[in-house]
């Protein structure tokens, strides 16, 4: 499913379920060592997800670690971005020298706890939904959540900075499956020009919502 929201130049691989063959390379076995089933089994097939998607650029298996902030440390060359919920998790990845950053998210799709939202949408957001109505076919709170997850995985490569759910403001376009993002912090990256805003797009099946953002590079 994943895959119907990237472009050509990234590789994405994903998992429903369980799946009998994943399994952790030895220098990850740290990650899950304190962990309960449950996380170990998420950790265990995102990460064979991700060696699979890196297998179709070129990239031979390698541990798939954390940074200090817990991000993905991808091989040199490569931007990529995870995810898992409940029964299912992917991964996307693609050559740095054809995308300059991408964050993907998956959630199950289902109206959020109470009080989540106004914890992480601007007013202005929440009187788009307000507009757009919940419903059974596209939870609209729910995808708002997991638009603002891929924001933050597509800019802290680039920034490695925090970025607060209140820093970026949505905007829906149920007409095209889509999204814009206008960031409200400063953002000069890393390497390479500022970021001011993004575009994504979104996908609700088989009981999920993804969202995929995907960053060209500049010129």
């Amino acid at each position: 499913m994943i895959a119907d929201l990237l472009p050509a130049e990234i590789a994405a691989e994903e998992i429903f379920g369980a799946d009998p063959t994943a399994e952790l390379l030895p220098a990850e076995h740290d990650l899950v060592a304190k962990a309960v089933e449950k996380r170990r089994l998420e950790v265990t097939n995102v990460r064979t997800a991700a060696r699979r998607a890196l297998a179709r650029i070129g990239v031979a298996p390698v541990p798939l670690l954390r940074g200090a902030k817990g991000e993905p440390l991808w091989p040199a060359g490569v931007v990529g971005s995870m995810t898992h919920t409940a029964g299912y998790c992917a991964a996307a990845v693609a050559d740095a020298g054809k995308i300059r950053s991408v964050g993907i998210d998956a959630e199950v799709h289902d109206v959020l706890p109470e009080g989540v939202l106004g914890a992480i949408a601007l007013p202005e957001e929440q009187t788009q939904l307000a507009a757009l109505g919940n419903t059974g076919s596209i939870y609209w709170d729910r995808l708002l959540f997991s638009a603002k997850e891929s924001v933050y995985k597509a800019w802290f490569p680039l920034t490695g900075r925090w970025l607060g759910f209140e820093d970026a403001h949505i905007t829906v376009d149920p007409a095209s499956s889509g999204f814009t993002v206008e960031l409200l912090v400063d953002g000069s990256t890393n390497t390479g020009p500022a970021l001011t805003g993004f575009t994504g797009r979104y996908l609700v099946r088989d009981g999920f919502v993804l969202t995929a953002i995907t960053v060209p590079l500049p010129g």
